[in-house]
């Protein structure tokens, strides 16, 4: 026969676990031969922006202002400058292959490829235009592999952004592919001013990273 005592501190140990904090997220355990591009968009609980590379999930880390700020302005420019045949979208992935889904920071489309509501992700020949900003813990991905995965895949201009130093704004390094090669030739690098013809006519003022639409 139970006890005052025993029955208090049942009540008192059922009462801990109903405020219990949520049990910590379990990875997901990736199968031998690795994810694929479809499991993306079936792994529960996945944080925001997960993208797949070789078959591995990559998890972003938080934004910064510089970050933030540099794809509204890009993203704004973009919209307000591409032909009415072109979409623009920020953080969407591209199914590259099988093994192959990142998530570009803008990307630039045509209207076609849009599918639906719902949809998650973009077929790599219509993307004309692919945008990078450089963070602390995605330089190497953002320089190396991912320009080299866009380019085999046959995306045609390819955009790294980086932070000036001395000035805090961006830096645009503008790509453009050669199709013999299915890599990319750097074809101009802009501070302060980004005015290109190609792929379409595009200029973007790019001290205006702070300035708020209007002012």
């Amino acid at each position: 026969m139970s006890t005052a005592r025993e029955e208090e501190r049942a009540d008192r140990d059922e009462g801990e676990e109903r405020f219990d904090p949520e049990p910590p997220y379990r990875w997901p355990i990736p199968p031998p031969e690795g994810w694929t591009a479809d499991d993306l968009d079936r792994i529960p609980d996945l944080p925001k922006h997960t993208e797949l590379l070789d078959g591995s999930l990559v998890f972003i880390s938080p934004q910064t202002r510089f970050h933030s700020r540099t794809l509204r302005l890009l993203e704004r420019a973009l919209l307000e400058r591409a032909p009415g045949h072109l979409d623009v979208l920020s953080r969407m992935t591209v199914r590259l292959d099988t093994k192959n889904r990142p998530e570009p920071d803008v990307i630039v489309f045509p209207e076609t490829a849009n599918t639906g509501p719902d949809q998650t992700w973009y077929e790599p020949e219509g993307i004309l235009l692919a945008v990078e900003v450089v963070a602390a813990d995605t330089r190497d991905r953002d320089r190396e592999v991912k320009p080299r995965k866009y380019a085999t895949a046959g995306v045609r201009h390819f955009w790294r952004v980086e932070q000036d130093a001395d000035k805090g704004l961006s830096v645009v390094y503008v790509y453009e592919l050669d199709p013999a090669t299915k890599s990319y030739a750097l074809t101009g690098i802009f501070h302060d001013r980004l005015k290109l013809t190609t792929p379409f006519e595009i200029d973007i003022d790019l001290t205006a990273i702070n300035r708020r639409q209007g002012s």
